[in-house]
Parts: C-alpha cells; sequence; structure tokens
C-alpha cells in the first residue's frame, strides 16, 4: 500500500470481514480515480463468497469524509466532464445500496457533503462524539443532488433540507444520531472501534441469505437510483460550471 497525493483505496479480508478504506491527504476529499476505485471494491466485496460484512472507513482522525476534490472542481471545464465528476458519487452509492452484504461506516471524523452521503449510504453507522456533519453544496453553487436521495431516506425530508438549505452550518454527532444518520455515537475511539469489531464479528458469523433478503427489504423502493442519481449527476455537472462555484470553490481554497 502506498499513500500518495493522490490518495488511496484499499481492501482486505480476514474471516468474513472485508475492510475497505479510502484516504486522501486533503482531509480525505475524494477524487475521480477514488471514487471508481471506491465503486469497484464495493462491488467485488458484495459479489465476493469469502466476505460476509463489509467495515467502510478512512483514514486519519479528523475527517471521515470532506465530499468532492475542490481540485478536480475546479479543473472542470465542460459539462460532460462535471457529469463524470458527480457520476462518481452515484456510483459508490449505488453500488452500495446495491451489495447484498450490510456495509457497517466507521465514523471517525467529520462529514461533508459527498462524506454526508457516503454516510447515509451505508447500513449502519458508528460514530465518535465530535463528528459533525455539513451539507455544504450551495454554499458553492451547486445542491446536494447526488447524494440527496440518500440522505433523505436516512434522516427524513426535514432535517434533510434543513441541512441542504443552511449549508454552512455545522451539526454535531448528537443530532446527527437523534435524525438517524448515525445508529450509535461513542464517547471515544477505543469504544467505537470495541462496536465496530462486535458488530462485524457477529454478522460475520449470521446468515448470508438472511442478511441479503433484509437488505433487500431495507432498500426497497430505491430501484429507480440507477437512472435517478446519474440524473442529478448532469445537474451538478452543468452548476459547477458557473462563475458562481468556480469564485466561491477559489475562495474556500484561499482560506
Amino acid at each position: 500500500m502506498t499513500e500518495t497525493q493522490e490518495g488511496y483505496v484499499t481492501s482486505e479480508t480476514h474471516k468474513g470481514i472485508t475492510t475497505i478504506e479510502f484516504s486522501h491527504p486533503q482531509s480525505n476529499s475524494m477524487l475521480t480515480k477514488q471514487l471508481e476505485k471506491l465503486a469497484h471494491e464495493i462491488h467485488f466485496a458484495g459479489t465476493h463468497p469469502e466476505t460476509k460484512v463489509i467495515i467502510l472507513k478512512s483514514s486519519g482522525d479528523k475527517a471521515f469524509c470532506s465530499g468532492a476534490s475542490f481540485d478536480e472542481l475546479l479543473e472542470i471545464n465542460n459539462s460532460a466532464s462535471g457529469e463524470k465528476f458527480f457520476s462518481g458519487f452515484a456510483n459508490v452509492i449505488n453500488n452500495m445500496r446495491r451489495c447484498p452484504k450490510f456495509i457497517i461506516a466507521r465514523i471517525q471524523g467529520k462529514c461533508v457533503g459527498g462524506g454526508v452521503g457516503i454516510a447515509a449510504a451505508a447500513d449502519y453507522a458508528i460514530a465518535v462524539e465530535g463528528c459533525d456533519i455539513k451539507l455544504s453544496e450551495l454554499a458553492i453553487g451547486i445542491g446536494p443532488f447526488v447524494v440527496g436521495p440518500a440522505v433523505e431516506r436516512k434522516i427524513g425530508i426535514a432535517a434533510f433540507s434543513a441541512l441542504s438549505i443552511d449549508a454552512t452550518m455545522w451539526r454535531n454527532s448528537d443530532w446527527a444520531k437523534k435524525k438517524g444518520l448515525f445508529a450509535e455515537v461513542h464517547e471515544n475511539v477505543v469504544n467505537m472501534d470495541e462496536s465496530v469489531k462486535r458488530l462485524a464479528d457477529t454478522l460475520a458469523h449470521s446468515n448470508p441469505e438472511a442478511m441479503a433478503e433484509m437488505k433487500k427489504v431495507f432498500w426497497k423502493g430505491t430501484e429507480n437510483w440507477d437512472t435517478l442519481l446519474h440524473e442529478r449527476a448532469l445537474i451538478s455537472g452543468k452548476l459547477i460550471l458557473s462563475s458562481f462555484s468556480k469564485e466561491a470553490i477559489g475562495k474556500f481554497k484561499a482560506k
């Protein structure tokens, strides 16, 4: 495993538990290549017979995922490349949705934008105190179009609307747990990791067929997301071309 300025995605399986980890030096933001790799690893683990349950995690202790890479967003200069980038998040969420194995998200830091969407698409999110969340898309001239269905499904339209409209305000981990984004919030990382391990070990010894059928029930009604999320990616891909978005992102990078 080699960490580069482009970040990495790794996967390993041990005793039925596949751990997928992603990382980027800029607060675990996501590049197109990372999103493609993450979607691939989730799909592979879902079809791999040795995998009984998946743990999704990121490196470091400050941010779980800060969403889209600002550097790459600034390079987008046409709607096709914009659609391709945001389709990366669509593919990750759809692969999480279609995966017949339960996905446990280990949330050790803050979630922004697409990071909130990934946390919402997990079947069970276990966090630590201090994991604040924010849907910041409107602040850079777009909106949480791609991740919106996953977030709304998990926390409801009222809470999703509040996050989307007040795009500069952080909500704390207690708020996220009360709204259902996080299933558990622990006082420290040690307790969080103990809970992740306990649940993963339990699920690794549970009936795979039963879990696959349960997941179908939990995700019923999302069958149109293959089309919907890519339609949403097209919206974001067009909006990111605006002068408002370019200037807003430039200001954020200058901070």
